[in-house]
């Protein structure tokens, strides 16, 4: 079992991570490239370092949330977002 408050505090820190490959998507292009990694593929690893955090926050912690509070509330956001971020044609 590992320390939950530990794990969000890595989770936290990996959003925020999130956030800055998000804004330099928006600033330089998903294409342009630092140290040989494109901002793609910076935004990919950033992401699956969230999902990986939260992978392990529900399975190797006591923090009591199941992978269906997690689908749940993934249907509950997809549901909002039809009002708030319709498809375009």
């Amino acid at each position: 079992m590992r320390d939950k408050n530990t794990v969000m505090a890595i989770l936290q820190e990996e959003c925020a991570e999130v956030v800055q490959a998000v804004s330099k998507v928006y600033r330089f292009g998903l294409d342009n490239a630092w140290n040989g990694v494109t901002n793609k593929q910076a935004l990919i690893t950033e992401i699956g370092d969230v999902l990986a955090l939260i992978d392990i926050l529900i399975k190797e912690t006591d923090i009591n949330i199941s992978e269906e509070d997690i689908l749940d509330a993934i249907e509950a956001k997809r549901e909002k977002l039809k009002i708030f971020l319709p498809e375009t044609l």
